[in-house]
């Protein structure tokens, strides 16, 4: 295990390592560059942006720009915004709770209520009910998320005036309530597509266990339908959907950055866009960083777990 755990680390290391050198490659051939904020300012000649391009590194290779970056950020200096001289990751941690809040709140909504509807489906294969949650899960996974995020507010905002169309409080309020006011469309909307993968996978799962050696002794012995369902069924069932998990970080994030822009939300995907428009370089590459993270770690962590719960499975 312990083995298994070291090694898995290194391929990680690896892997951000590579992520962080072809992102801050691909962001040096981006068109104008870091010095493109500078050139837009009146009577700025190009003397002074060579200076500033001097002042900044930029003059220099990029694979030395690339190994200096890299030396900082292995030390946790980050560097600092082009756009307000804030260092990156205090920027960062300001609109970390916002997306982690966001995040949390539609995975739950998506796992609770998509497990659900595929063991509900599983257990009444073929019927109407089946059917109709497989039409609308094709048809969810079919929406793009800012359309349904516009949908969203044009209904429930706009029209009905149950929910505030963006942000994520009211100025000068800032209670529980207003929170979760705020929070209920643009988690709603991220948890959509989630939502219909869970309940197809898990419709999936379940039919494969339903028809198990296990579960037709479990009821020739003469256990309850329902013990057969939840200490038999659902628990196997459950245990290939941690992998799941771990898979639906990327898809979590890129739908979080769209979501986050729609309902002008202050989490890290709202902040990834502004930094792009701004050319704020430091910033995107410490966001893309920190999403490269978290999806290292939720895999391992989804690998970790299925080896504990599971002793068919062996980690070499």
């Amino acid at each position: 295990m312990l083995r298994y755990v070291l090694g898995r680390l290194w391929q990680s290391a690896i892997l951000l390592l590579l992520v962080s050198f072809i992102g801050f490659v691909v962001l040096s051939l981006a068109p104008g560059g870091p010095l493109s904020q500078f050139a837009l300012s009146p009577g700025m000649t190009q003397e002074q942006l060579d200076r500033i391009a001097e002042q900044m590194g930029l003059n220099r290779p990029v694979i030395i720009q690339y190994l200096e970056w890299l030396r900082h950020m292995l030390a946790g200096n980050w560097g600092v915004s082009y756009r307000d001289g804030q260092p990156v990751l205090k920027i960062i941690g300001s609109h970390l709770f916002a997306t982690l809040l966001l995040m949390v709140t539609s995975t739950i909504l998506a796992v609770s209520i998509g497990s659900t509807i595929g063991i509900v489906s599983a257990i009444r294969r073929g019927s109407v009910f089946d059917y109709t949650m497989t039409i609308l899960a094709m048809v969810a996974l079919s929406i793009p998320t800012f359309w349904f995020g516009l949908v969203a507010i044009y209904v429930f905002s706009l029209n009905l005036g149950w929910f505030p169309a963006g942000n994520m409080y009211t100025a000068g309020d800032g209670s529980i309530l207003d929170y979760a006011r705020h929070l209920v469309l643009p988690a709603m909307v991220l948890a959509l597509v989630d939502l219909a993968i869970w309940s197809r996978y898990m419709r999936t799962a379940t039919l494969n266990v339903i028809n198990q050696d296990f579960v037709r002794t479990a009821r020739a012995k003469g256990l309850t339908r329902r013990r057969v369902l939840f200490k038999h069924i659902v628990g196997n069932a459950l245990i290939p959907m941690i992998t799941l998990a771990g898979l639906q970080l990327p898809t979590l994030l890129g739908g979080a950055l769209v979501t986050e822009t729609v309902f002008t939300w202050p989490g890290m995907g709202r902040l990834f866009l502004d930094s792009l428009g701004y050319s704020d370089y430091p910033v995107v590459m410490g966001l893309l960083m920190t999403s490269a993270i978290f999806v290292v770690i939720g895999n391992l962590a989804a690998d970790l777990t299925i080896a504990l719960i599971d002793p068919r499975v062996r980690l070499e």
